[in-house]
């Protein structure tokens, strides 16, 4: 059965912490896993959460700071080691690709894992991955950074009701077409699901977000350190929850907290965010996707 779930490897910001981990999120994605900004000690946490460097079809940097990025070499070489058979494509900043170099020769190590490259740069940038496009638009951080937004395309629901009625069932109903196709069914959005890391409020963020089903955000800052984090460039939880709002995302995912708050800060994220389906997370916390509004009749 296909699952479409958000896997939290770490939720720490710069420095890791007794009790978060450096970044690292594993979209599952109907059998294709794909692997947002792998930070330190990712690949312990996937061993923590039962997960496998099989799963693994994307890997997704979002910008060349260690806590977004030092776990890459394990998971390249993991991907060796475990002779992964299938492609592994690579999309990150084309700005960045001396550090990718780096990063992907970083030792010796068994094994030559396909990495299929998609270095990402421009206004947009839009890559092809069959059930679904991850769509790149550049932030505003202190070094080149991307935001990606995956998205299926729109589909159909077949109304079985109306099938009945016109005696349509078995291939048939994929030879649909014209007005007996819109009386027979009716429009399915696909999801959406968009990932912002480092950055100030811009214009991007909120194209990036916009109508997403999940919205996976950082909210390094609580609104005590507003000024600081506009001048080191990341977001605050309010702002994480405004562009939630404006956005009309459905569910929001805050994360990336700065090293400084502790377990007594926890509530205050939730609260300065004000948004009423928000995730704090946490490691190793699995959110699901909302469920897919519902599944073509094919027969």
């Amino acid at each position: 059965m296909s699952k479409r779930e958000l896997l939290i490897l770490g939720t720490a910001g710069a420095v890791p912490t007794r009790r978060r981990n450096h970044n690292g999120y594993l979209l599952r994605w109907d059998g294709q896993g794909i692997m947002f900004d792998p930070g330190e000690g990712t690949q312990r946490q996937m061993s923590h959460a039962g997960a496998s460097a099989t799963e693994l079809n994307w890997l997704c940097v979002t910008h060349f700071h260690g806590d977004h990025s030092l776990g890459v070499p394990g998971l390249i070489q993991r991907l060796g080691r475990d002779q992964v058979p299938h492609d592994v494509n690579a999309v990150f900043p084309q700005e960045g690709q001396h550090y990718w170099d780096r990063l992907k020769h970083a030792t010796s190590y068994f094994g030559e894992p396909t990495l299929v490259e998609h270095p990402v740069s421009g206004p947009e940038a839009t890559v092809d991955g069959g059930a679904f496009t991850i769509t790149a638009r550049p932030l505003d951080h202190s070094i080149p950074t991307y935001g990606y937004r995956l998205a299926e395309p729109d589909g159909r629901t077949f109304l079985p009701d109306k099938l009945r009625e016109h005696g349509i069932s078995g291939p048939a109903i994929r030879d649909l077409s014209g007005d007996l196709l819109d009386e027979c069914s009716v429009a399915r959005p696909g999801q959406k699901v968009a990932f912002i890391m480092d950055t100030r409020i811009c214009d991007n963020v909120f194209a990036l977000a916009d109508g997403v089903d999940m919205l996976i955000i950082e909210s390094t800052f609580l609104d005590a350190e507003a000024e600081q984090a506009a001048e080191r460039a990341h977001l605050t939880a309010r702002q994480a929850g405004e562009v939630a709002r404006q956005a009309g995302v459905g569910t929001l995912v805050l994360t990336h907290f700065s090293e400084r708050y502790t377990g007594q800060h926890d509530p205050l994220f939730l609260e300065q965010a004000d948004f009423p389906n928000t995730v704090f997370a946490h490691d190793l916390d699995r959110v699901p996707l909302p469920p897919r509004r519902t599944a073509d009749v094919t027969g």
